[in-house]
């Protein structure tokens, strides 16, 4: 007997949310900031992944690119137009304003306060912070988190893209976060 397992990308497509249907599904206290990073290809993948874990905002920074842009629409396919971002030219400036709004402000980076982000508790709602693909995040800007998380790495490489390093840490995020408060993803 052949029976189908896997569904086609029609069928995906057919149960996918509207632009309309998606802004009325609530979106998780969580949000990125993106610190200089310079692929558009990077860029539009985060916008991908924030929408795939429900994150509710994305701050775009410095030298990164924002939409409207073809190229970040590409790989986003369509998440730009529907997760909410701002840009700000300052980085610091982001920071400031989301703690100034009372947001937990963690930075995704190997520090030496950092703990493993699979052992750290954290506070909703947060913002984490991502950097620049060689230089990570600026100094100026780590001394303004709240809290400092890593992944741990156990090969030779030490460290993630930073699109695969926002999906690891944002659905775990998104993970604790559901699981603390008894919502089902």
């Amino acid at each position: 007997m052949n029976i189908k397992i896997k569904r086609t990308n029609d069928e995906l497509k057919a149960s996918r949310p509207t632009e309309d249907e998606i802004k009325k599904i609530p979106k998780l206290p969580i949000s990125i900031l993106v610190e200089n990073v310079r692929s558009v290809h990077n860029v539009g993948s985060i916008f991908r992944t924030a929408d795939g874990f429900g994150a509710s905002k994305i701050y775009l920074t410095g030298y990164t690119a924002y939409p409207p842009r073809e190229d970040i629409s590409k790989t986003a396919l369509g998440a730009d137009k529907v997760v909410p971002w701002e840009h700000f030219e300052n980085p610091i400036d982001a920071a400031k304003q989301v703690l100034k709004d009372g947001i937990t402000l963690v930075l995704v980076e190997q520090t030496i306060e950092s703990k493993s982000i699979y052992l750290s508790k954290s506070s909703y709602p947060l913002c984490f912070i991502v950097g620049n693909e060689v230089k990570g995040v600026s100094e100026e800007l780590a001394k303004l988190a709240n809290q400092h998380v890593e992944i741990p790495m156990r090969g030779i490489k030490q460290s993630l893209n930073v699109s695969v390093a926002t999906g690891v840490v944002g659905y775990e995020f998104a993970r604790n976060y559901s699981s603390d408060n008894k919502i089902i993803l």
